[in-house]
């Protein structure tokens, strides 16, 4: 049991104060709180891949019963500028990479299966579907490019053999002097495979017009950006939008941006005066969200005598889909970049990736954006290296570790690591994970006709997204602390997590905050939620506007106790008299406020600036098992050693983490998207797609070994997405280790049953 607690606030397992709400059918999602008498939207879409539009006949639709409209690329001239926003990356001979014009709304020609053609807009959804059948769609079939080998068929004029960008970062010729006079080199070309994010609640909204003002609900996380791209698509002032969102069943990356469906049911509520909504069906889904990771990776690494790295090298292909996505083209590049090269003390690297369009689905951020694909070479690629060299991986891996001592660190990335001890969290996780009682866990596995395996993956990550953040203070006249934020929960427990900052710093009853989010209305400005920045850049921004409340109440704390300001100190909740017992307490203070009419001291807020990025890193051991009769791969051990810095709330934490793992495992063992050579989704349900089930997991050992940040007044580092980083590694070198002397030295994502099986088959 928890120990009881006598002050809430940081640092305690506090049972999250969300879930009853959640829990008992109480949320309020997208589709839940549409407005009642609701048009609905229904998409139609591209059954093509890659075909010319020679004709759309939507007369029969239109006059469908209880049809309102049928819209078409055509439709939106004039009102309406029909493109996605796509944020291009610098190629490695200085100029700005290729982002061909992607539209909500397909023009002449479709580039994907389930590419938006035409929007219906019905009184039910079922009426709006039955009119979809009746809209007559005229393809002139193209050649599809679906691999990544630069030689398919033409996608987009303006990008030669489907080249997106070449991007690199590094020395190039000071990386390969450094290869040529090594002792010792090695290299191994790592897939990482295609999967779908698959949130519990797929993406919704609802549009709809209040007086002259457009309202879009979505489930999202964050919703300036979205805000941002409606204005501009509609060209109109900011303030003549409002976005919101509700509660959110799940985003991780995948729900950052703005979609098509939310521009197309913004146009129908403002076209017609009514408000619209569309919630897409898990197939849907499955066909047209961002699409998550897709890449191979060349990776080589070079050691001295002493096996020290000395120089690495990465050269990947990333396939971007039919089009460039929001940050599609920065998250193999400048985001894994970010984590390049890991927790190794070596100077001389250079990374290099080069983008692909195909006809598949655009690719975005999934949990982690290019950190997990980062470190996932980079620690297969260690592995690989301390086979070859027959030594323990862990024992490599030392002798390249960035020392303590050699903190704050500038990486050949050009990021500066603050604090960092690895070697300590390593030790601790060797003997977390029981290392010694490995040999009798493997033979006992043989015993029992079972292959076992044994793998370690120490990853670092960076917190990302924008290093600002706002909160505001509102004290109700209901008694209520309105705790307004810059972030969006997407069911971390945020509400939770940022009561305990705001109880912490003013000692306010728990039970009288109300944490108010999502809507660009009540806050000007924020940063959503992504790239694990959310309780590191949110909680130091409530501390900050705490600290302004206490200072900015002081002086009329000072009146009532009838001293100076500087004799009256704040602590435990109150204003005291130093020296002495008197005290007012924070909620007296306010009601003295609201009774003499100074309600401006009762209304603060602060945008705060991140000095520095912190980089939370730690060591996850992986233990499987393999059935070499069928090929199933169990995950049968799993033991995590987190360095985060200082845990806001440690049940919190080890719940993102015990998440981000499951992933992990998920895109190792089960899950991978599968198109045919014609551009078709192989995997568009759950009867073909394998998401990882309960019986897919084992038990998770989770412990910390904390060393604060020096990067924020806190001392925090991020949580959300670790688990998924470290992971991949540790799963697939587990896989390969159990493998490795049966002659299989080459593994790749997912490891399915069939795949093992055929691999052992070979190996015979």
């Amino acid at each position: 049991m928890n120990t009881p607690i006598t002050k809430f606030g940081i640092s305690q397992s506090a049972s999250r104060v969300e879930d009853v709400r959640l829990l008992t059918g109480h949320g309020r999602y997208t589709d839940d709180i549409a407005p009642a008498g609701s048009l609905h939207m229904y998409v139609l879409r591209a059954q093509m891949a890659h075909a010319d539009l020679t004709g759309i006949d939507t007369a029969d639709a239109k006059a469908a019963q209880g049809v309102h409209a049928v819209y078409v690329a055509a439709d939106l001239d004039g009102v309406m500028d029909n493109k996605m926003a796509a944020i291009p990356v610098k190629n490695r001979d200085g100029q700005t990479a290729v982002t061909p014009h992607r539209p909500a709304l397909a023009i002449n020609r479709v580039r994907f299966a389930g590419e938006a053609i035409a929007i219906i807009i019905a009184d039910t959804l079922a009426q709006a579907r039955d009119a979809a059948e009746l809209i007559d769609v005229d393809y002139d079939d193209l050649p599809t490019s679906m691999d990544l080998g630069f030689e398919g068929a033409e996608i987009h004029p303006e990008a030669p053999n489907n080249l997106a960008y070449d991007w690199g970062h590094g020395d190039a010729d000071a990386t390969e002097a450094a290869f040529q006079s090594a002792a010792h080199r090695v290299k191994l070309r790592v897939q990482s495979n295609r999967v779908i994010c698959n949130s519990m609640e797929s993406r919704a909204c609802y549009a709809e017009m209040d007086g002259d003002k457009l309202h879009l609900c979505f489930s999202g996380q964050g919703v300036w950006g979205v805000k941002r791209h409606l204005a501009a698509s509609f060209d109109v002032a900011p303030e003549t939008i409002r976005v919101t969102n509700p509660d959110v069943g799940g985003g991780f990356g995948m729900k950052v941006h703005a979609y098509p469906e939310y521009l197309l049911a913004s146009f129908a509520a403002k076209s017609l005066g009514k408000a619209v909504r569309w919630t897409p069906d898990r197939s849907e889904s499955m066909l047209t969200d961002n699409a998550c990771r897709d890449l191979y990776s060349d990776a080589e690494a070079a050691f001295d005598a002493n096996y020290k790295m000395v120089a690495l090298r990465v050269n990947a292909v990333s396939n971007l889909g039919a089009y460039s996505s929001g940050f599609g083209q920065n998250i193999q590049s400048e985001l894994a970049l970010k984590v390049f090269p890991g927790v190794y003390d070596v100077q001389t690297a250079y990374f290099g990736v080069r983008g692909v369009y195909t006809n598949t689905t655009p690719v975005d951020a999934y949990r982690g954006a290019g950190r997990p694909e980062a470190i996932y070479v980079l620690e297969r690629l260690m592995d690989h290296a301390a086979r070859q060299f027959e030594m323990d991986p862990s024992e490599l891996r030392r002798k390249s570790f960035i020392r303590s001592d050699q903190m704050p660190y500038k990486t050949a990335a050009g990021e500066l690591y603050d604090v960092g001890d690895f070697e300590r969290v390593l030790t601790r996780a060797e003997t977390e994970a029981d290392l010694t009682g490995f040999a009798a866990r493997k033979a006992d596995s043989a015993q029992r006709g079972k292959l076992r395996g044994l793998g370690l993956c120490y990853y670092i990550e960076s917190i990302l997204g924008a290093p600002q953040e706002t909160t505001r203070i509102e004290f109700a006249k209901d008694g209520q602390l309105n705790l307004y934020v810059g972030t969006q929960s997407n069911g971390q427990g945020h509400e939770t997590a940022y009561t305990q900052l705001v109880c912490e710093k003013t000692g306010w009853d728990p039970a009288k905050v109300r944490i108010i989010q999502g809507d660009s209305d009540a806050i000007p400005t924020g940063g959503g939620t992504g790239g694990s920045r959310s309780v590191t850049m949110q909680g130091n921004s409530i501390y900050k506007t705490s600290d302004l409340v206490i200072d900015t109440l002081k002086p009329l704390a000072s009146d009532e106790l009838e001293v100076h300001p500087q004799d009256v100190a704040f602590e435990d909740g109150a204003f005291i008299i130093l020296g002495t017992d008197r005290r007012i307490t924070l909620p007296q203070v306010v009601v003295k406020a609201q009774e003499k009419g100074l309600n401006d001291l009762l209304d603060q807020s602060v945008q705060y600036d991140l000095p520095a990025r912190s980089y939370p890193n730690g060591a996850h051991y992986c233990e499987v098992e393999i059935d070499p009769q069928t090929g199933h791969t169990q995950v049968v051990k799993y033991t995590i050693v987190d360095d985060f810095g200082l845990l806001i709330n440690p049940m919190l934490a080890e719940g993102q983490v015990h998440g981000g793992v499951v992933q992990g495992i998920g895109q190792a063992i089960t899950e991978n998207a599968v198109y045919d050579e014609t551009g078709q989704l192989l995997t568009g349900s759950f009867m073909d797609y394998g998401m990882p089930r309960a019986t897919d997991v084992p038990h998770m050992d989770f412990h910390a070994e904390l060393v604060p940040s020096t990067a924020n007044e806190i001392g925090m580092k991020g949580c959300g997405e670790a688990g998924t980083v470290g992971a991949l590694a540790a799963v697939m070198n587990a896989v390969q280790d159990a493998v490795w002397d049966k002659g299989i030295h080459q593994v790749d994502m997912p490891v399915t049953p069939l795949r093992m099986w055929t691999w052992l088959q070979e190996a015979k």
